[in-house]
C-alpha cells in the first residue's frame, strides 16, 4: 500500500524559529482527502504567521477544526468550527488564541500534548490530551469529518464548541440552533472585518454551514459568549463570539461527531451529511480515506530501494493532491462571492496560489490530473466572468485577494489550452485573457479590472515603473498569450505579444551586468548590489535576473554567454539548500524554481543533473523540518514530484519538458484518455539501465527503441504513451 509512505508530519514546523524568515513548511497533519472540503486538523495556535493552526513547534492543543489551508503564510484562514474535548471546565477561551485575547481568565482550555503520542496518516490523525487523558481521533469523507473522543473512566465527558474561532482573526456572525439531544446545526459568517487572509488585507468573505450529529445524548448545553455564559435552557443563539459547553453522561468512555460543512446553505449541509456519513461509523470512514488516497496515489508507481525517498515522493504527491479543494456541496451546487447559488457540470474549486502553483504544480497536474486542471480553469472562468476581471490570481472562496504579482490564471489557461485541456468556454477565456493582458476597462459592454497595469509605461514600453518583479511576470504573460493565440489560430494577436514579451531585453542595466528596475523616464533605478531587493518582489535582482524563461539563450547573449554560465554555478555553489532563505539560489520560493534546468538549454546537461539531484537531496528531508520553505499549496512539493520522475517545464505554453536524472530506477505515470492521445499506450513509463542513486549522470536517451539527442521530450510525446529509457553512468 503506497499510503503507508505518505507521512503529514513533514513540513509542520510554522512561524516559531528564532532564526527562521518565513517560518517552515507550514502544512498540517490534519486528515483529509484528495481535493476534499473538509480537513480537520489539529490546532496548536491562533496566533502568528502560523497560517494552518498547527505548529510543531508547540506543546499544546487548544481544538480541532474542520477546513484549513495548508503551505501558506500571510496569516491564513479558515480553521472553523473548533471543537476540543475536556474533563473540566475552566476559562472560556482555548488559551492559546492571540486573536481574540482574554477578557477573564488566564490558562484557558488548551491541553498538553506530546509528538509521541501523535499519528498522521493518509485521512487519519490522532493525538492524546494529556491534561485529560483523552484519546482524540479524527478521519474525513469529501465534506465531512469525524471526531471521536475516548475519555478516561468516571471522568463526566464534556465537549467545548468554539463557533467564532477563525485563523488569523475570529468569526463575524454565528447562528447555531440545538436541533435535540444528539443534534446541532449552525451557520458561520466570516469578512475581512474579522481578519483571516492578510489578517484582513485579502478581503476574503465566506459563509459556513453545518450539521453535525453526536453518538451519545447530551445531558445539558449552555451558550457563552465573550468569556460569559448565555442563560440556561437556550436551544438557539445568535452572537458574535458563541460557544457551547455540552456534557454528557458521567462514565460515557467514547463519543463520535459526524458533521458535515457547506459554503452554499445549510441544506447543502445536510445533504452532504445524508450522502457521505449517516450510514457508516467512524472506523469505516476511517477505511473508505486510506482507499481513497490508495487510488489517488496509484496514478504513479515508482521502483526504488531507498526507503526515504518512497516517504517523500509518495507524501509530496500527497500535497500536490490536496488543492485546489473542492467549494462544491455533494449535490452540485456552490455559491458565489456575490451570493449567487449555481450548479456546474465540473467540479467547482477553490484556494488557487496562482504565483506559486503554475511553475511546478499544475504542469504536474496536466500529466497527472488533467481533469483538476479543467475544473480550476472552469472555477476561475466562472469567477472571472461573473465579477468582469482577470482570471483570478491567489483565489480564495470565489475571491481573488490579489496576493503577489503578474497574471498567473492566464497562464494556466494558457497552458492546459495549448495542452488540449479545453472542457469549457474557450472563446470567452481568451476574451478575458486578452483584455487582462491589454489592460482593458471594458468587456463585453462592462467594466473591466484588469491585473494589468493601467499605465502607458507598460502598454507603450514594455515595464512596470519601480518594479522588475511585476516586469518580468507580466512579460511571461504576454509570452504565454502568444502561443496561446497562435494555437487558437490567432496570428496577429500572436505577433503583437510575442513583439512586447521580447523587449524583456530592456530591462537589463549593462552597467551593472544584471535586470534592474526603472524609473517613469525609463531610467534604472540605482541599486547598490545584484543582491539588493530593488523592484522584486520575494527575491532579489540576482535572482529576478533570470527570469525570461522563454528566451534563455538571448538572455545569455546579455549576460555574456560564458559569464551566464559563470553566474549561475556561482548562484548555486553560493547557496544553502536547506536553509529558509538564501540570497543565491532559493529554493524555499518560487523565483528560482526550475533554474537548475537552464544549464540545460545552454548546452550543460550534466549540470543540470548534478544540481538537481543537490537540490533533491538537500532541500527535501523527512520531518516537521523536512521542507526549506513554505509548501505553496502543492508547489514545493511538485517540483519535487516532477524532478524526481526526472523533468521540468521551465515556462508555460511550451511542450518542452527539460530531462533530468530521476530519482528512481523505473516510474509509470498512468495517462487519461479523455484529455491525452494514448497513441501508444495509455500509460508513460521512465526506466533506467543502473540505479541512478549511484548512476546519477545521463549517457544516452532512448525514446520507444530510438535513440533521442535532445534533453527534453514534448508533452505529446509524454501523452502518446511512451517509454522513455535513460542509460546512466557514474562521472558526467
Amino acid at each position: 500500500m503506497n499510503t503507508q509512505y505518505i507521512d503529514p508530519m513533514i513540513g509542520t514546523v510554522g512561524d516559531e524559529q528564532e532564526t527562521s524568515l518565513h517560518g517552515g513548511g507550514k502544512t498540517h497533519p490534519g486528515a483529509c482527502l484528495p481535493g476534499g472540503m473538509v480537513q480537520l486538523s489539529p490546532d496548536t495556535t491562533t496566533s502568528g504567521d502560523n497560517g494552518t493552526g498547527y505548529n510543531y513547534c508547540q506543546s499544546t492543543i487548544e481544538g480541532f477544526s474542520f477546513n484549513h489551508m495548508s503551505g501558506i503564510g500571510w496569516y491564513g484562514d479558515l480553521g472553523n468550527l473548533q471543537i476540543m474535548p475536556v474533563t473540566k471546565i475552566g476559562d472560556l477561551r482555548s488559551g492559546s488564541n492571540e486573536e481574540v485575547p482574554f477578557l477573564k481568565g488566564t490558562s484557558g482550555w488548551k491541553s498538553h500534548f506530546s509528538h509521541e503520542n501523535e499519528i498522521a496518516k493518509a485521512g487519519y490523525y490522532s493525538v492524546k490530551l494529556d491534561d485529560y487523558d483523552i484519546i482524540c481521533e479524527a478521519t474525513v469523507t469529501m465534506h465531512t469529518g469525524l471526531l471521536r473522543f475516548t475519555y478516561p473512566e468516571c471522568d463526566t465527558p464534556t465537549i467545548i464548541f468554539n463557533f467564532s474561532r477563525r485563523i488569523a482573526g475570529h468569526a463575524d456572525f454565528e447562528s447555531i440552533k440545538i436541533v435535540d439531544n444528539r443534534h446541532i446545526e449552525g451557520h458561520i459568517h466570516c469578512t475581512p472585518k474579522g481578519g483571516g487572509f492578510g489578517r484582513g488585507g485579502g478581503n476574503i468573505s465566506y459563509e459556513l454551514y453545518f450539521s453535525c450529529e453526536l453518538s451519545h445524548p447530551i445531558i445539558s448545553a449552555q451558550f457563552f459568549e465573550n468569556e460569559e455564559y448565555k442563560s440556561e435552557g437556550l436551544t438557539t443563539c445568535d452572537g458574535e463570539d458563541l460557544g457551547l459547553v455540552a456534557r454528557f453522561e458521567k462514565g460515557t468512555e467514547q463519543i463520535t461527531i459526524k458533521c458535515a460543512i457547506s459554503y452554499t446553505d445549510l441544506d447543502g449541509a445536510k445533504e452532504n451529511f445524508k450522502r457521505e456519513c449517516a450510514k457508516i461509523d467512524f472506523d469505516t470512514a476511517r477505511e473508505n480515506a486510506d482507499a481513497t488516497w490508495q487510488q489517488a496515489l496509484d496514478i504513479i508507481h515508482i521502483e526504488t530501494d531507498n526507503e526515504t525517498d518512497k516517504t517523500l515522493f509518495y507524501t509530496c504527491l500527497y500535497h500536490t493532491l490536496l488543492d485546489p479543494r473542492t467549494q462544491m456541496d455533494a449535490d452540485g451546487r456552490f455559491r458565489m462571492s456575490n451570493g449567487e447559488i449555481k450548479r456546474a457540470d465540473y467540479t467547482h474549486r477553490t484556494m488557487f496560489s496562482g504565483w506559486d502553483v503554475y511553475r511546478s504544480e499544475f504542469p504536474l497536474l496536466t500529466i497527472i490530473r488533467p481533469d483538476i486542471v479543467n475544473d480550476e480553469v472552469s472555477s476561475l472562468l466562472s469567477i472571472a466572468s461573473e465579477m468582469n476581471t482577470s482570471l483570478p490570481r491567489w483565489e480564495l472562496m470565489g475571491i481573488d485577494s490579489g496576493c503577489m504579482v503578474g497574471d498567473p490564471g492566464l497562464l494556466v489557461f494558457a497552458d492546459a489550452y495549448v495542452k488540449g485541456i479545453r472542457n469549457y468556454d474557450t472563446r470567452l477565456a481568451y476574451e478575458i485573457c486578452y483584455a487582462s493582458a491589454t489592460s482593458s476597462t471594458i468587456l463585453r459592454g462592462r467594466p473591466f479590472k484588469s491585473l494589468h497595469p493601467q499605465d502607458e509605461q507598460y502598454k507603450n514600453n514594455a515595464f512596470v515603473v519601480g518594479s522588475l518583479s511585476n516586469t518580468l511576470e507580466f512579460l511571461l504573460a504576454d509570452f504565454a498569450m502568444s502561443n496561446l493565440a497562435k494555437a487558437m489560430g490567432n496570428d496577429i494577436d500572436s505577433e503583437y505579444f510575442k513583439k512586447r514579451y521580447l523587449r524583456y531585453k530592456e530591462n537589463f542595466n549593462h552597467k551593472t551586468g544584471f535586470m534592474g528596475a526603472r524609473d517613469k523616464g525609463g531610467e534604472f533605478i540605482p541599486s547598490n548590489s545584484e543582491y539588493d531587493t530593488q523592484g522584486c518582489v520575494e527575491s532579489n535582482i540576482f535572482q529576478q535576473s533570470w527570469f525570461a524563461p522563454y528566451d534563455i539563450e538571448g538572455l545569455s547573449e546579455l549576460f555574456g554567454k560564458e559569464r551566464a554560465i559563470a553566474l549561475l554555478e556561482r548562484l548555486f555553489d553560493s547557496a544553502d539548500f536547506s536553509a529558509l532563505w538564501n540570497e543565491n539560489y532559493n529554493h524555499s520560493n518560487e523565483p528560482c524554481h526550475n533554474l537548475t534546468h537552464y544549464f540545460t538549454v545552454l548546452g550543460l546537461p550534466h549540470r543540470t543533473q548534478y544540481w538537481t539531484r543537490r537540490v533533491q537531496k538537500e532541500a527535501y528531508r523527512t520531518g516537521a523540518f523536512g521542507f526549506c520553505g513554505n509548501e505553496d499549496v502543492g508547489q514545493l512539493s511538485a517540483w519535487y514530484v516532477l524532478s524526481a520522475l526526472g523533468f521540468a517545464q521551465i515556462m508555460p505554453t511550451s511542450d518542452r519538458l527539460y530531462i533530468n536524472t530521476p530519482l528512481f530506477k523505473s516510474a509509470s505515470i498512468r495517462l487519461n484518455p479523455t484529455y491525452h492521445k494514448c497513441q501508444i499506450s495509455d500509460t508513460f513509463c521512465v526506466e533506467c539501465d543502473n540505479d541512478p542513486l549511484d548512476f546519477p549522470y545521463i549517457d544516452r536517451l532512448y525514446l520507444n527503441g530510438n535513440e533521442l539527442n535532445r534533453h527534453y521530450i514534448t508533452y505529446e510525446e509524454l501523452t502518446n504513451g511512451s517509454t522513455l529509457r535513460l542509460l546512466l553512468k557514474r562521472e558526467p
